[in-house]
């Protein structure tokens, strides 16, 4: 249990081998991916765990609808899905996948693509950056809140990352 206070990227602990033999034996752990809001209205950027179930700050109170034309006025967010690896010289951002949805709160109606949504999850989880359809003011978000809340692991992070999140100065 310790060890879910270093790393505020673990979202839930489900050992898929622990012996049970029950329901989930096999399936992927979801045990260092994490939902990272990016909100570029707000300039803000920020870990919610509800996003797992479609449950973030950001998707409660609306309708999801398939069709983006039909949020036309609707604000754009990020839902960025982080996976946390552990490498020789600690643990590190492996996979970065952003998916877009946008929220138009004045009638209760939102937009994201589900599949899209689980195929970066899937990526990011296999190791896959995918920022580069994203805006540019919601990377820079992106990349300091990384760089922020754990240099680190933003240090030890592939060069692929670095390149896809450059720092402004660079």
């Amino acid at each position: 249990m310790e060890n879910k206070k270093n790393n505020a990227f673990t979202i839930m602990k489900d050992d898929s081998t622990d012996g049970h033999g029950g329901y989930g034996v096999g399936s992927i752990s979801l045990e260092n991916i994490s939902p990272v809001i990016v909100d570029p209205n707000e300039h803000r950027a920020f870990v919610d765990m509800g996003a797992m179930h479609a449950r973030s700050e950001v998707e409660r109170r609306v309708k999801f609808i398939p069709n983006k034309a039909d949020v036309p006025n609707g604000k754009l967010y990020w839902i960025v899905w982080v996976t946390v690896e552990r490498g020789q010289n600690g643990p590190y951002y492996h996979g970065v996948a952003g998916s877009e949805i946008r929220v138009d709160r004045s009638i209760k109606r939102a937009f994201k693509s589900m599949p899209e949504h689980v195929t970066h999850m899937e990526k990011s989880m296999k190791g896959h950056v995918i920022v580069d359809h994203m805006d540019d003011a919601s990377k820079k978000l992106l990349a300091d809140f990384l760089r922020e809340f754990n240099p680190d692991m933003w240090k030890n992070a592939s060069e692929e990352l670095h390149q896809a999140l450059p720092e402004a100065n660079e």
